[in-house]
């Protein structure tokens, strides 16, 4: 079967460079929108160079710009964004409004893959604020490709490791802790705990495949669902040494929100209370309209958590 053109936008971020490798890596045609101000930032020209000596073609596009949007589209047969949600910058969520715009006008995309990579925000109407307004953004971008009868792929990913495991879920570092760490709640809440490598090969994986069109892929792969104090245990058996464990309650935990003026602290304090209070990942079953992305793609080699804490010894 002739694989898909893939062109992906937000390509020399965190998780955008690993689709764009993993899009090579499975042999599509692998297209990166190149933003006009990209030119000034040196570590992402050099990222956009670099994905052109792997293979990757470089499309010119402007989000101040439809008419090139719709030209960059036109040129590919899926398009996924991985487009940063962080709110201080020039581009958030709500930007990829402008994209589905291109592709409804274009007309000729199998599949659209928006920014989530995250928690399901079908799941978190009741989100605290500030962090909210994410799950929100993302839901007005879900409307906006239903209505336009985008044929779509949401990809809830869970917890990236480089955030979640190697600080062994600490929100002050992301390094581990070497004397102390912070337990939250009794630390039994069931959390998944994903390698971004693995995320991208599993979304590569999605594109094609009817059995995730118009649906939720869901990454839970089985060995990396894990509660707190099964990470630390796994980190204390690496390491030979013990930790101090100092629980926190749900009400001291929230109680932060007061204590600070930092939105990207507070966003960032509402998320774990979800995660690690609510059990926000794992506490309900996947319905008709979800997939599981390890039970689809047996064959993927996902790194376990033991294997991923191994790179901070």
């Amino acid at each position: 079967m002739e694989k898909s053109r893939v062109l992906v936008v937000g390509g020399t971020g965190y998780v955008g460079k690993r689709l764009v490798k993993a899009s090579l890596a499975e042999g599509h045609p692998t297209y990166v929108l190149q933003r006009p101000e990209i030119s000034l930032d040196i570590e992402k020209l050099q990222s956009l160079l670099d994905f052109k000596r792997r293979g990757a073609q470089l499309i010119e596009g402007s989000f101040s710009d439809h008419r090139s949007l719709v030209e960059a589209v036109k040129q590919v047969d899926v398009v996924i964004s991985a487009m940063s949600g962080v709110h201080f910058r020039t581009h958030n969520l709500l930007t990829q409004l402008k994209l589905v715009d291109a592709i409804k006008e274009a007309g000729n995309i199998k599949r659209f893959l928006p920014s989530e990579f995250g928690i399901d925000p079908a799941r978190m109407e009741h989100a605290l604020e500030p962090g909210r307004v994410t799950f929100d953004e993302k839901m007005v971008v879900r409307k906006a490709i239903e209505e336009a009868k985008i044929p779509y792929t949401y990809v809830s990913a869970n917890c990236f490791g480089g955030y979640f495991i190697g600080n062994l879920s600490q929100m002050e570092t992301l390094l581990p802790p070497k004397d102390k760490v912070l337990i939250y709640g009794d630390g039994n809440v069931k959390v998944v705990f994903m390698d971004e490598d693995d995320v991208a090969t599993y979304t590569i994986k999605s594109i094609d495949d009817p059995r995730t069109l118009n649906k939720t892929m869901y990454l839970r792969p089985p060995e990396n669902i894990l509660s707190q104090r099964e990470l630390v245990e796994i980190w204390e058996k690496l390491t030979g040494r013990t930790l101090e464990k100092i629980t926190i309650s749900a009400e001291e935990f929230l109680s932060q929100l007061k204590g600070t003026g930092d939105l990207a602290h507070q966003v960032g304090i509402g998320h774990f209370y979800h995660i690690f209070y609510e059990g926000c990942l794992t506490n309900f079953e996947i319905g008709y309209n979800g997939e599981e992305a390890s039970k689809l793609y047996p064959e993927v080699d996902y790194t376990r958590v033991h294997d991923y804490l191994k790179r901070y010894l």
